[in-house]
């Protein structure tokens, strides 16, 4: 979580989250919400709407789907909003509480 009093930064790219996604979509929203929501700090890298112009995507994640995150803390890497989510729970959220 984040280390210090300050609210996250999303332009910050020393961020240990990176966040790929597009502007105004629903699904990068719901992650950017959980992530804002956990107080974790994030770097958004907003990529070009057409599937065939997000070759960064496709190299991080395999696919050129967003949103996308690589989490440097934990070594992951994923997409698909509903999987983001839920790894954000378990990982940082109440999810992996004892």
């Amino acid at each position: 979580m984040s280390s210090s009093s300050a609210p996250p930064n999303p332009a910050s790219t020393d961020a240990p989250i990176t966040l790929y996604r597009l502007e105004a979509c629903p699904f990068c929203e719901r992650v950017v919400r959980t992530l804002d929501a956990y107080d974790l700090d994030y770097h958004s890298r907003f990529v070009g709407a057409m599937h065939s112009e997000r070759d960064v995507v496709k190299r991080v994640s395999g696919k050129r789907t967003v949103p996308a995150i690589v989490d440097r803390t934990t070594g992951v890497t994923m997409s698909e909003s509903a999987n983001i989510v839920s790894y954000l729970e378990r990982t940082y959220g109440d999810g992996g509480a004892d």
